[in-house]
Parts: structure tokens; C-alpha cells; sequence
């Protein structure tokens, strides 16, 4: 069964892949991980902050932002927080290139258009295959629009399209008015790919401590159910490559992100839950199900549910949201 797909003009061997995580942050580990079937390797993000941090432009990074105050350089951690610095990160970058057979993508992490930047260009010298660019942001300013949030985004690529030959894939999150209309305008100014979509690691309150808890709860099946919408939406009018990332936890599961029109399944939470074994059961059991209901390969099923075989697809939306609620009765009652 021939299982390979192409993402980012990467030939992969099957769509499973290491998303962005700590399971990067050694090169033995992230061997294991190759070893044991992942057909590629997205290491963990660089963040805009550690560079500045580290270019004594701590402050001007600061004062960029107008929803700010001088307190605020209390929020940024402190270098030492940080697993590994930038000049760290690109030497490990080439470590891990160097002890696995699969590509390996960067990727880098910020919010502002400006000098941090220049590390795409020592990412691809580093040996980095393909540059992720992820966005996240939590847009707090009342006075600044989403449009301008988007210009950002869009200037962000456009800079660094002009700074490296490599592919990019922009990491989005769920929360643009019309994410179609936005990854076209990404298209335009040269991304190369999408991933939906960022995980907002959501806070909690200590009513007795009256302190925020910042707290990282690993996925669920349950949050792949967004993705798919979104990749059956974009799918169906995207050019480039498309990953999922969030809520993968079975060979199901990459099985409807492919149907969905995901070219690339990232995984990370199954993995850490499971142990890297997990990649090559998942594998298996894709390739049973494709055998099994008599497809060919894998791009049969790609793309084979989104968007593009309906016909309207604003009303068709319209329509299950209400066939949803309206099948919603009293014998659904648990009480």
C-alpha cells in the first residue's frame, strides 16, 4: 500500500509526523522518534523573544507593543527558562539533521516583522528542510483591528520569503473572521503550506491564591473536530500543503484529517502518552483500513471529504448547524 504524500514539496513516506515539542530538544530522543517511523521531525520553536533577549533589545521588543507597560518586561522569562538559546538551537537543529534520515523542519515563533527574522535564513543554513512560522498571538489591544493583526502576519512572510529558499508553512490559529479568505492572501505573498491549527494553552484562577495558573493540558480526540472543519473548508481552495495538529490520537484520526485534505498529520500527545510505538501502530492500522476498503493508496482518500463536492457549501454548513440543534429532543435528556 503505497502510503507516501507530499507535504511542502517533502516527500513523505506516510502523513505521520513529529509536531513541535519538547521530544525535539535531544537529539537522541528525536532519533527515537525517526527510528521509529515518524517521516518527519518538526523541531521545537525559537521564540521572537528569546532572540531579542539575547540581542540586548529587550526593551525596544517591549515598547513595541502599545497594550503594554514597563511592567511587562517581568512577563518575558528570563534566558535561563529557556531550553536552549538561539545559537543553541541552530547547532541542535543541525544535530538532529545530521542523526535522522527524515527532513526536519524549523520553526520559528513571534508576533513582530522586524530583525528577529533573520534567524529563517540561519534556520535554512542550520540544514533545516522547511521553516514553520508560528503566529501565536492573543490579540488584547481594543484598539487594534484584526485586519491589522492580519497585515502583520502577512508582512511576517513576505519578509522572510525574501530571506530563504525553503518552503514555509504558517501555523494558524482558529480565531481569523475568515481563515479562507486570510490563508489566500498568505498564498499571494508566498507561504507554502498551513497548519491547523495552534493550541492556546488556556489559564485558570486560584480563587484562594487569587493567582493565574498556567496549566498545559494535552490534547484530545474531542479537538480534532475543529480541524476538520477548517481543513475541509481550506482544502477545497488551497494550493499549497496542509497539516493538522491537535486531537490526533488513533489511525482514525489521521485517517479523517486526510479525508479532510490534511497532506501532513502532526503528533505529539499520543506520542508522549504512548511512547513512539504509537507512530508504527498507527501506521499499521491505516494501512489496514486502505487495504481493506480497496484503495489503492493513500491519495485516493486525500481531500476525499472536503468542501469542494458541495456545491454550496455556506448553505450546507447552515443547514447541519440546524439539523444539530433541532435533533436535539427530550429523550436526549440523561435525567
Amino acid at each position: 500500500m503505497d502510503l507516501s504524500t507530499n507535504y511542502l514539496g517533502l516527500k513523505l513516506k506516510h502523513p505521520i509526523i513529529l509536531g513541535a515539542s519538547p521530544l525535539a530538544h535531544d537529539v537522541d530522543q528525536a532519533k527515537q522518534i525517526a527510528d521509529a517511523g515518524a517521516s518527519a521531525i518538526v523541531m521545537h520553536s525559537l521564540f521572537e523573544e528569546q532572540i531579542l533577549l539575547e540581542e540586548s533589545a529587550q526593551q525596544a521588543h517591549v515598547t513595541a507593543h502599545e497594550n503594554t507597560n514597563a511592567e511587562a518586561t517581568d512577563f518575558v522569562p528570563k534566558p535561563s527558562a529557556y531550553s536552549v538559546g538561539p545559537e543553541e538551537y541552530l547547532e541542535l537543529l543541525h544535530k538532529v539533521k545530521s542523526a535522522v534520515d527524515v527532513p526536519v523542519i524549523g520553526s520559528l515563533n513571534g508576533v513582530t516583522n522586524s530583525g528577529w527574522l533573520d534567524y529563517a535564513k540561519r534556520i535554512q543554513q542550520a540544514g533545516a528542510d522547511a521553516l514553520e512560522l508560528n503566529v501565536y498571538s492573543l490579540p488584547t489591544n481594543p484598539k487594534e483591528s484584526g485586519s491589522t493583526l492580519e497585515s502583520r502576519t502577512i508582512e511576517m512572510v513576505r519578509t522572510i520569503k525574501h530571506k530563504v529558499t525553503i518552503p514555509i508553512a504558517v501555523k494558524l490559529s482558529p480565531f481569523y473572521t475568515s481563515p479562507a479568505f486570510f490563508v489566500a492572501q498568505l498564498e499571494h505573498v508566498g507561504a507554502n503550506g498551513f497548519v491547523v491549527f495552534n493550541r492556546f494553552y488556556q489559564p485558570d484562577i486560584d480563587v484562594e491564591q487569587l493567582e493565574v495558573k498556567h496549566t498545559l493540558e494535552l490534547s484530545t480526540p474531542s479537538e480534532l473536530l475543529m480541524r476538520l472543519r477548517w481543513l475541509a473548508v481550506l482544502s477545497a481552495n488551497v494550493k499549497g500543503s496542509l497539516a493538522v495538529t491537535g486531537g490526533v490520537h488513533s489511525a482514525t484520526d489521521v485517517l479523517k484529517s486526510v479525508m479532510a485534505g490534511a497532506h501532513a498529520v502532526q503528533v505529539v500527545s499520543a506520542i508522549l502518552k504512548q511512547g513512539p510505538g504509537w507512530i508504527e501502530k498507527a501506521r499499521s492500522e491505516l494501512e489496514q483500513w486502505l487495504v481493506a476498503h480497496e484503495y489503492e493508496s493513500l491519495q485516493q482518500a486525500l481531500g476525499s471529504m472536503n468542501l469542494s463536492r458541495c456545491p454550496e457549501p455556506s448553505v450546507y454548513e447552515r443547514a447541519n448547524y440546524m439539523r444539530v440543534l433541532g435533533g436535539w429532543t427530550r429523550a436526549n435528556l440523561q435525567w
